[in-house]
């Protein structure tokens, strides 16, 4: 018995076609509205798949084309900007089978999910947005852009963390939260850094933080992140030229050992530079028949590495919390319930971290001499292993089969 017979999905990308998978399994009659067009792709946007998300993933059998789009990242290393080394973490525990965390570019991701919801024949439409919310007793009415209508049992919106459902169906609910970095990233090819493919490396640099990893064919995956204390207006940073970012590189990392110029260099463009932005608490997640997840829920910096995977736990826990419930509105109640604590957990330890990516002088000095200290201990293992090793059994109830 499930508690709808039919849901609307606003969002394609990770959080709804996962829960498009998720729901279908359910045997749930799913829709999906993307805003985007197909074509639209997120360019120098990279992610880390964590062990738990490819977990989750499997839990529905939606794993494999995802693992065949990126490559394992088992571990960090961090180094200061003298380049002394401060540390090695896991990425997280490997499954039973061994696979590791998987860095993976955010289209291919996409694109993979996308293609396991075409594969059970799940309708997408892609180019229209979501405008007006009528949610009913019964039913949820959608209006898009178009003109087009809509109805469904449910409606759950997946759609970021600008999210449009949230905007509509909780409008007292706070918007996104700065967290004082802005970023980009992109893709150095032919680089020969002495590094195996899959070798990953943070710098706590002594103006800003650069971190990358190396993925096969010599390529380097980039990221910045750059402290600036007063969040952007709209269009501000758009308004900055390549050029004039180049040089604020030259100049951020001019006293930082390691090869973040050299993998600058060698890129010949990268992605927009955007502000950071969190999601840190909100409350309530649904309204009658209306859910969000994913980042339109909760979203933690990049910095937790968790974004992708917390996203892809809630879709298949809706979809069991959703087969097993009496109700709609009970069902949402014990999603909320079951994934609060474990996702609030995981923004503030990343809230923590970015605090380290752009300190004071004494700040870097005690975080360079700590810093050591944490990474080694087995406390900090086991928190890393600890947010990776949540398993969700599918043929479990949700009490029981989520761990």
């Amino acid at each position: 018995m499930t508690a709808a017979r039919t849901a609307l999905v606003i969002g394609g990308g990770v959080a709804g076609s996962a829960a498009a998978v998720a729901l279908t399994r359910a045997g749930i009659e799913v829709r999906v509205v993307e805003a985007r067009e197909r074509a639209d792709r997120d360019r120098g946007s990279f992610l880390t798949l964590a062990t738990n998300g490819i977990d989750a993933l499997r839990a529905i059998e939606a794993d494999g084309r995802v693992l065949e789009a990126g490559f394992p990242t088992a571990a960090m290393t961090m180094r200061s900007h003298t380049g002394k080394l401060l540390g090695t973490t896991s990425t997280g525990s490997a499954l039973a089978d061994g696979t590791v965390s998987q860095t993976i570019r955010r289209a291919d991701l996409v694109r993979a999910l996308q293609a396991e919801v075409e594969a059970r024949g799940i309708e997408i439409r892609y180019g229209r947005r979501l405008v007006g919310l009528d949610a009913g007793p019964g039913r949820v009415r959608a209006e898009f852009d178009d003109g087009s209508v809509a109805e469904a049992d449910l409606l759950v919106g997946a759609d970021g963390i600008y999210s449009t459902v949230r905007r509509l169906a909780l409008p007292a609910s706070p918007g996104p939260v700065y967290s004082g970095l802005v970023t980009t990233g992109g893709y150095a090819p032919g680089l020969a850094l002495g590094s195996p493919p899959g070798d990953y490396e943070m710098i706590f640099g002594k103006r800003a933080f650069f971190g990358f990893a190396v993925a096969p064919g010599d390529e380097a995956w980039w990221f910045v992140n750059l402290p600036q204390r007063r969040e952007p207006a709209r269009g501000e940073l758009d308004a900055v030229g390549a050029a004039q970012w180049r040089a604020r590189f030259a100049e951020l990392y001019a006293d930082d050992a390691g090869p973040a110029l050299e993998i600058i260099a060698a890129t010949a463009d990268f992605a927009p530079m955007t502000p950071i932005q969190t999601v840190p608490r909100l409350r309530p997640w649904s309204s009658g028949r209306v859910i969000v997840i994913g980042d339109a829920a909760h979203a933690p910096s990049p910095t937790s590495g968790q974004g992708a995977s917390l996203a892809i736990e809630d879709a298949v826990v809706l979809a069991m919390a959703l087969r097993d419930g009496d109700s709609v509105e009970e069902a949402f109640a014990q999603v909320e319930a079951v994934r609060r604590p474990r996702v609030e957990a995981i923004i503030r330890m990343a809230a923590r971290i970015n605090n380290n990516k752009a300190p004071g002088p004494v700040g870097r000095l005690v975080r360079d001499a700590v810093l050591p200290r944490i990474l080694g201990s087995a406390m900090a293992q086991n928190g890393a292993n600890r947010a990776s090793e949540h398993h969700l059994d599918w043929t479990a109830g949700l009490t029981q089969g989520s761990r």
